[in-house]
């Protein structure tokens, strides 16, 4: 069996990916992977990549629908937080 597999189910949710995805990165950057892992990482990171963007779309659409296409400034702009 493989040391470090690279999974190629589709996530279960958008924080799974990004887990996944940080967890590629942090071997990839460590440098522990040989060439052919380092590769297939590289693919399976893009994959990850391209799943989170949809899933952001996704919900960008949705919320475009809640708020009737008119989105509104962010609230939390210039609001002083509590305790400050």
């Amino acid at each position: 069996m493989p040391k470090n597999p690279i999974s190629e189910k589709q996530p279960a949710s958008f924080e799974e990916a990004m887990d996944e995805l940080e967890q590629l990165v942090a071997q990839m950057e460590a440098g522990s992977l040989p060439l052919e892992a380092s590769v297939a990482a590289y693919q399976r990171g893009s994959a990850l990549v391209k799943f989170c963007g949809a899933q952001l779309d996704r919900v960008d659409a949705q919320v475009k629908v809640l708020e009737g296409e008119m989105l509104k400034p962010f609230a939390g702009e210039g609001v002083v937080e509590a305790g400050e």
